[in-house]
């Protein structure tokens, strides 16, 4: 048995891991970090606890569409199903590239979005009648997270009809 017969899974898998892995990480820290500057909000103002929460967790998303993607590349190439299909290496390396795009951008985004996030807070510490102009600076951030998101999902989708 060649060990090349078997590459085609291989990238399909390491794209997948990527997706889920990279945003998941910068979304644990992105969200922790702002935590540590919700808490001490809190301290100050307890009133202040779900306006503060609200920002902390904006840096999670990335980490919740890194694992979409994950998921719909894990059931494109039929592991979710229990049984795989062959697929050429030119095809893993399809979707290993398709993965990629929310594996850099939802790992920067999420790691960016804690920092507006975090200043946001801040605001919302000075200002709390402030909080509606505090939630668009990292939900801006938000945007690009999206983007990449609809991009890994349309080009998982493609490659998912190709025949090479």
């Amino acid at each position: 048995m060649n060990i090349f017969n078997n590459l085609g899974i291989v990238f399909a898998l390491l794209g997948a891991v990527l997706a889920a892995l990279m945003p998941g990480i910068a979304s644990a820290k992105g969200v922790g970090a702002a935590g540590q500057a919700a808490a001490g909000v809190v301290t100050d103002d307890p009133a202040k606890f779900g306006k503060v929460l609200v920002l902390q967790l904006l840096p999670g998303t990335q980490g919740i569409y890194g694992l979409l993607i994950a998921f719909i590349t894990l059931s494109q190439i039929g592991i979710m199903g229990g049984s795989t299909t062959p697929i050429s290496a030119v095809k893993g390396l399809l979707y290993l590239c398709s993965c990629l795009p929310m594996a850099i951008v939802g790992y920067k985004s999420a790691l960016d979005q804690a920092k507006a996030s975090i200043s946001s807070i801040g605001l919302v510490a000075k200002r709390p009648d402030q909080f509606g102009k505090a939630m668009i600076f990292p939900a801006m951030v938000e945007t690009y997270a999206i983007l990449a998101l609809l991009v890994s999902i349309l080009s998982i989708g493609g490659v998912g009809n190709l025949h090479v």
